[in-house]
């Protein structure tokens, strides 16, 4: 998964935006520690690209299609099979 790095840094910085007062001059350490903590935690999720995702959808699609296409196929055949 590719992470969108100016995201990460988006949400980190407004995440030290909105510290407390008393913490605003904290603000650079925690906004580079927000940073990490986003990359590394987005990083360990089990997660695929929306291209993947749906390359996966349409194989599917296919093979559903296939699917009923053999079972009513089969469906034809077990009804000539008792006409016989």
């Amino acid at each position: 998964m590719v992470i969108d790095t100016r995201k990460i840094d988006e949400m980190a910085r407004q995440l030290a935006e909105n510290l407390p007062e008393g913490l605003q001059h904290l603000r650079s350490d925690m906004e580079r520690n927000f940073r990490e903590s986003l990359q590394a935690a987005l990083g360990r999720l089990d997660v695929v690209t929306r291209e993947g995702f749906d390359a996966q959808a349409e194989v599917l699609g296919r093979a559903r299609a296939r699917l009923e296409a053999l079972e009513a196929r089969l469906a034809e055949l077990e009804e000539q099979n008792r006409d016989q």
